[in-house]
C-alpha cells in the first residue's frame, strides 16, 4: 500500500470528490497505527472476521500480503464506483485500473 500512498495525489486527484476504503483482516489498532505511522491518506476498514471482505468478493482466508486487501472506491455521488476484491498492491496494472475508475467518476477533476 506504500506505492499506493505515494501515487495518491496523481491517481485520486489528491482525494478530491472520491473516497478510498481498504478493507483487511487487521485489528482496528493495527490499522490505525499503520495509517498514522506511514501517513496514509485514505481510509482503512478493519474486518477481523472477514465478513465485509467476503461481501466484497475477497477471500477472508487469504493471509498473504498480495491480494489480502479489498479496495472500495466511493464516487462523488456517494455510491460505490468500483470494488477490487483482492487488490494486488505490487502490480502496476492494479493502480492503472484504479486511476481509470477515478477518471471515469470524476472527469471534471482533471
Amino acid at each position: 500500500m506504500e506505492a499506493y500512498r505515494d501515487q495518491y495525489a496523481r491517481l485520486f486527484h489528491d482525494g478530491q470528490k472520491v473516497v478510498l476504503l481498504a478493507i483487511a483482516a487487521d485489528t482496528p489498532e493495527a490499522q490505525a497505527s499503520w495509517a498514522r505511522d506511514d501517513g496514509f491518506q485514505f481510509l482503512f476498514g478493519s474486518d477481523p472476521d472477514g465478513s465485509a471482505y467476503a461481501a466484497f468478493g475477497g477471500d477472508p482466508h487469504d493471509n498473504g500480503i498480495v491480494g489480502s486487501r479489498a479496495v472500495v472506491v466511493v464516487g462523488p455521488d456517494g455510491r460505490i464506483a468500483d470494488v477490487v476484491p483482492q487488490f494486488n498492491q505490487v502490480d502496476p496494472a492494479a493502480y492503472k485500473h484504479l486511476q481509470q475508475v477515478i477518471d471515469r467518476v470524476t472527469p471534471e477533476a482533471d
